[in-house]
């Protein structure tokens, strides 16, 4: 099985065991959480669900969903009031603990205030990305306001992060995001601890969010279920 097969079993597996009638659902970003959404859209036209109330993390799934007739809302609907029942997305790497870094599509701002406004949190992945350690191998993004960028690198780099801005494709100049925003890609040599480096990141004048997902501070604790497509064709679970 191929990646983008295991990416749409992963996804097909999480809206079967985890999306009922008459959710308030958020939908990720990204080419593992667009098969949710997918699927989520089948089983709206074939009325094996009803009264979905989804809120997208990007323009990417806002389209998406719109292709499926898929019903939207946003987190502050008066439908919604700030609260999600499920959050479906994908993620760029899962550690053991199941905490993640996401943002590999430009999406994390509003994906991280989705996820966190979740009651339940399902992470839909292909056997690639799970690791040992957050922020070694694939890049961590920060995303920052423009006029920060340099201060913000210089920052980061004091904390042992390898900096690089994040350019666009078919664009000329750095990735935009759909706030505004700039996103500077970071690596680690050294495996960091993904909940403190979460927080110390955001406490960095000039940065908006950044990749790690491991719990809001003083929150509940953050312990989402992950979907993990195998190459063999199973869908392992974990934290179900």
């Amino acid at each position: 099985m191929d990646q983008n097969e295991m990416k749409k079993q992963a996804g097909k597996a999480a809206v079967n065991a985890l999306v009922k009638s008459g959710m308030k659902l958020g939908l990720g970003t990204g080419s593992t959480a667009i098969p949710a959404v997918q699927q989520v859209g089948a089983l709206l036209a074939e009325g094996k669900l009803r009264g979905i109330l989804a809120v997208p993390t990007s323009f990417q799934t806002i389209i998406e969903c719109e292709k499926w007739g898929i019903p939207l809302f946003t987190l502050n609907s008066r439908e919604i009031n700030g609260e999600l029942d499920l959050t479906i997305d994908g993620a760029d790497e899962v550690d053991p603990r199941n905490r993640c870094v996401k943002g590999g599509g430009g999406a994390l701002l509003l994906e991280k205030i989705v996820a966190y406004a979740s009651a339940a949190y399902a992470l839909v992945i292909d056997e690639s990305k799970t690791v040992e350690n957050l922020g070694l191998k694939f890049p961590v993004p920060v995303e920052v306001v423009p006029e920060a960028r340099i201060p913000v690198s210089r920052t980061l780099e004091s904390l042992g992060a390898e900096v690089t801005l994040r350019e666009a494709l078919r664009k000329a100049g750095p990735v935009v995001t759909d706030h505004g925003n700039l996103l500077l890609d970071i690596r680690f040599k050294e495996p960091v601890d993904p909940a403190a480096m979460e927080a110390e990141l955001n406490r960095i004048p000039g940065i908006v969010e950044n990749g790690f997902f491991a719990g809001p501070p003083g929150g509940r604790p953050f312990s989402p279920a992950v979907f993990i497509a195998r190459s063999d064709g199973r869908v392992e679970t974990r934290g179900v």
